[in-house]
Order: structure tokens, then sequence, then C-alpha cells
């Protein structure tokens, strides 16, 4: 209340032209940006590949992905702002979200959605493994949890999930949601990936939820087979294509085009981020971090 949130806190400063767009743009719906982006497939598999050979270090397309999410807003804090009430918010933490299948043998068994909470000192190995540590937790987890039993009881009372879902939106606006929610709910993370590609889809520009404060949203299709003209000739080139969507209100474009040129540039260069960053940039007194996983 007053300002004052578990996922972040609030800032001010903020450049005039930038405040005013959440009183022009009042929803993030209002606000979504859309762009295409593609990554040299060839490139990241040869890596891959060395990785695995080499050193016997397996590390897959979507965690090399985040990774470079993970180091890219290391340095461009300003892109992990949120915006509630019309005010502005630095994210107290770097987190993402993804949707898995249950069983990625049989798609009858459904999807689950894993949060991640990342440091912003992290290496690719680190993403990695915490990655991995929340994908096995929660396909080890059984249909019978008390959340999947809470959300079958709620449903059973006519009214109910409107109501709920009306008052937590009252909470959030007014800075008074619990904690809980905020730590368990997808929503309330700096970006939101969809790995489109893993079910035979091409990339789509996905929408942002005016739900929680997730201010980013990708989506990874399947690869295109694209003719590349330089200096020594054409050849056939693999790319992953990527949908971006962002809420523009969040900060001046020109923090978005540096954090999206970091991006590519360590995706081309994913050595780099086998070591932390020598240096990490966080918004004014929103200093955070995140304990390794403990892989005993």
């Amino acid at each position: 209340m007053f300002g004052k949130r578990t996922d972040g806190r609030r800032i001010k400063g903020v450049d005039p032209i930038v405040q005013i767009t959440p009183y022009l743009m009042p929803m993030r719906c209002d606000a979504q940006v859309f762009l295409q982006h593609r990554v040299d497939m060839d490139r990241m598999n040869k890596y891959i590949r060395k990785l695995r050979q080499e050193r016997n270090e397996t590390i897959t397309h979507m965690q090399l992905f985040i990774a470079a999410y993970v180091r890219s807003v290391s340095k461009n804090p300003e892109v992990n702002r949120f915006i509630m009430n019309r005010r502005f918010y630095a994210r107290n933490n770097l987190s993402c979200a993804f949707t898995i299948l249950k069983n990625p043998g049989d798609y009858s068994e459904g999807e689950a959605v894993v949060k991640l909470k990342f440091d912003p000192y992290d290496t690719l190995f680190d993403v990695r493994d915490r990655f991995n540590a929340a994908v096995e937790a929660e396909r080890k987890d059984t249909p019978s949890n008390v959340s999947n039993k809470l959300a079958a009881a709620v449903f059973k009372i006519p009214g109910l999930p409107s109501f709920l879902v009306a008052l937590v939106k009252f909470l959030d606006k007014h800075d008074m949601c619990p904690k809980t929610l905020i730590e368990e709910l997808p929503f309330y993370v700096g970006a939101y990936i969809t790995n489109t590609a893993s079910i035979g889809l091409h990339h789509v520009n996905h929408h942002i939820y005016n739900f929680g404060n997730v201010g980013m949203f990708f989506s990874l299709g399947t690869t295109e087979q694209v003719a590349v003209t330089n200096e020594e000739g054409t050849s056939m080139k693999r790319f992953l294509p990527i949908g971006i969507v962002v809420d523009e209100r969040v900060c001046a474009g020109a923090y978005y085009a540096k954090f999206f040129a970091d991006m590519k540039y360590f995706l081309n260069h994913p050595e780099d981020l086998e070591v932390p960053p020598e240096t990490v940039r966080f918004d004014k007194d929103c200093e955070y971090s995140e304990p390794k996983v403990n892989k005993e």
C-alpha cells in the first residue's frame, strides 16, 4: 500500500514523456509493441555440440535463450520495471515463467507453468541448473497436489472465480496483493517465454496479460531455412524465429534497443555467458540476489 510492494520498489524521476504514457495507455494491451527477430540456429547448434563433445556439458536452446535474457537484464535494468496503477516500479527480482508439458511424450497429461528467479551474476550453467531443477520438480509433482485441489474447488462454486480474480486485481492495484500470491502466480515476472517449437508450431506474437505485471513475452518458433547472400555467394541457413511483445510504457525505446542488441550479441556469442558479468547495473535502491541451486 502507498507505493510499497513485495515485488518491487517505486521509482521516481522518470522521464516526463515516459511518465505520461500510463495515463494515455492505462492497460498493457493498449501499449503492446510487436517485434520479430531471428537467431542464427547453425551457430547455436555448433556451440551446443562443442560443449557436449569437448566438455560433456549439456545445454538446450531454451536454456541458452534464457541465459541471454538474464545477462541482458543485468546490463539494462530499465526493461525489468513494471507499471501498476500508473506508478513505475523497479522489480526486485530477475525472473521469467514458461510453460512445459507435464509429460513430453504424452500431450494428454496437460501443461504446467514453471516460474524461475535468477541472480544477475548467473552464468549459462547457473541458468541451466536452475532450469533443470525447476522442471524436474514440476514434472515429479502429482495431479492431486494442493494447488490443483484448490483450483478445482473454486470452479465448483458459480461466480467464485470471477470474484476472486476481481479481488486480486483490486488488491494488486492498491499494492495490497499478498506476497504468497505474487510468489506463486506466473503473471508476476519480468518475462514470459513460450517455446511453441516444442509442439511443432511457428512463432507467434503473444499478447501481454493485463493481469499481473509481465512486461515482455517471447515466443520461440520452429526453425526456418532462409537464403542468405554475402560476398561468398548465396547459401541456405537455419534461423530460430522469435516473436516478441513488450509494454512500451515501461521505459524509453532506447533502453529496449540496447537490451535487444545485447540479447542478440549473447545469442551469437554464447561463450561470453560461461563466466559471470564483470559488473551488474541495478535501479537505485533495488539490488537483489538469488542463492545458487543446491545440486547435492
